[in-house]
């Protein structure tokens, strides 16, 4: 198909008109597969401008490797690859699992687009956390943001549903994060033996025996967000290794909903966000109709 743009706007947006059936969704994987190009040169980025008189052509279907439900490819261009992990998949393998992780699939639907293109690995999930992921497509641009997750120059932002009524409307936990013998994170005072770790908070609901937190991540460490919350009393709903209780949402209530950090290549903040899972939004602040 093969047509010339009418109005100026931006890529998606002609896409949009030229293919009115097709979701937002779809007409990403378009982009993300190679199969549109302006002016005889293929874009990636839904938000690139497309000018009146722009020659835009989409090319045909390609039989790629289905991604498990729930993996989804929000942005890519030449330098990353912005993903969303479902709860329940890990980001890397572990001795007992190899295959069915998010780097496995990914990488397998990238060898199929470019036999010649690899994925590499910034900073994980939780197996059983959902939410925004970060991979590099080069071992220079992995080096670049790996750099900038270790001064913390990163904006990471969850939302935790907790066990128990949150008193205090905001505030930061602290402490010196070390590993046990059992693989669990827990405060230590010998700062020595642990890693400097803080926490921001602050209060989006309250229920009765539930609260809903918006965390904000000043460092990085394993189990962060689930030992600190654990630590104050308030473990996350779902949380086996942290705490226990009910768990009305049948999965971690933890969900990284927001990443931000000035793109290696670009040079200015680039900003993804998610929607909620549908098991959050009874938590979450309802948004006003207009």
């Amino acid at each position: 198909m093969k047509t010339i743009a009418s109005v100026p706007g931006s890529l998606l947006g002609t896409l949009q008109f030229l293919v009115p059936g097709a979701s937002k969704r779809t007409l990403r994987q378009m982009l993300v597969q190679n199969r549109i190009r302006v002016n005889g040169e293929v874009c990636h980025k839904a938000s690139q401008p497309v000018q009146a008189g722009d020659a835009i052509e989409i090319g045909p279907r390609r039989n790629l490797p289905e991604l498990p439900a729930g993996l989804e490819i929000l942005y890519e261009d030449e330098a990353i690859l912005i993903v969303q992990k479902p709860s329940g998949l890990l980001t890397v393998r572990t001795p007992d699992e190899r295959e069915q992780t998010a780097y496995a699939y990914l990488r397998l639907f990238q060898k199929e687009i470019n036999p010649r293109q690899g994925i590499y690995i910034v900073h994980r999930l939780d197996k059983f956390a959902s939410g925004i992921l970060v991979f590099a497509k080069t071992e220079d641009i992995q080096l670049r943001l790996k750099e900038l997750f270790s001064r913390h120059d990163i904006r990471r932002m969850y939302w935790a549903i907790v066990q128990g009524r949150v008193e205090q409307d905001d505030g930061t936990v602290r402490s010196y994060l070390a590993e046990d013998g059992s693989f669990r994170m827990h405060s230590v005072k010998d700062r020595k033996r642990g890693k400097l770790s803080v926490t921001h908070y602050r209060v989006l609901r309250r229920f009765p025996d539930i609260s809903t937190l918006e965390v904000t991540l000043e460092t990085g460490r394993k189990n962060q967000i689930r030992a600190h919350l654990s630590e104050m009393g308030h473990p996350v709903v779902g949380d086996r290794a942290y705490g226990r209780g009910s768990n009305p949402i049948g999965r971690l209530g933890l969900h990284a909903f927001h990443l931000g950090f000035i793109h290696p290549t670009l040079g200015k903040l680039v900003e993804f966000t998610t929607e909620p899972p549908p098991e959050f939004l009874p938590y979450l602040p309802k948004i006003p109709k207009k």
